[in-house]
């Protein structure tokens, strides 16, 4: 069993999320060895899920960002392997809408998850874009 609850991403110790993020694969995605930036991503979250195990241990988080009222990015959903297929994802999702409930979800999924979202009712969308992070030449 686990308990999700809204948190300041700021106030959570960033070597914990990073093994969580280790331990959900989405590290390889993410700058988690960069503890710096990686507190900015935290800090920067204004809407930050956390899933606790009964003994308190990090197993899954929803960080987004929301205007509260049209949009809310869901720029990272990690679940340890070990709970994955539990349900904990489930939950996590629905706390963040219930936290933004007028606003609509977007994400990104990993290469790993496509198949994952729909079973949860996201539906695709063709026309999403992205640009990459400026290099360090300015």
């Amino acid at each position: 069993m686990w308990k999700c609850e809204h948190v300041l991403g700021a106030s959570l110790a960033v070597q914990e999320v990073a093994a969580l993020y280790r331990a959900s694969t989405l590290a390889e995605r993410r700058p988690v060895d960069n503890e710096e930036r990686f507190a900015r991503m935290l800090a920067g979250a204004n809407l930050v899920i956390t899933a606790r195990a009964r003994d308190g241990r990090l197993i899954g988080i929803a960080r987004s960002i929301t205007d509260g009222a049209y949009a809310t990015y869901l720029s990272d959903l990690a679940v340890s392997t070990a709970f994955q297929g539990r349900g904990v994802g489930r939950d996590l999702i629905r706390a963040t809408r219930e936290a933004a409930p007028q606003a609509k979800l977007i994400l990104l999924a990993a290469p790993a998850a496509v198949d994952y979202y729909p079973h949860v009712g996201f539906t695709r969308h063709e026309s999403a874009w992205t640009l990459p992070e400026m290099a360090n030449e300015l």
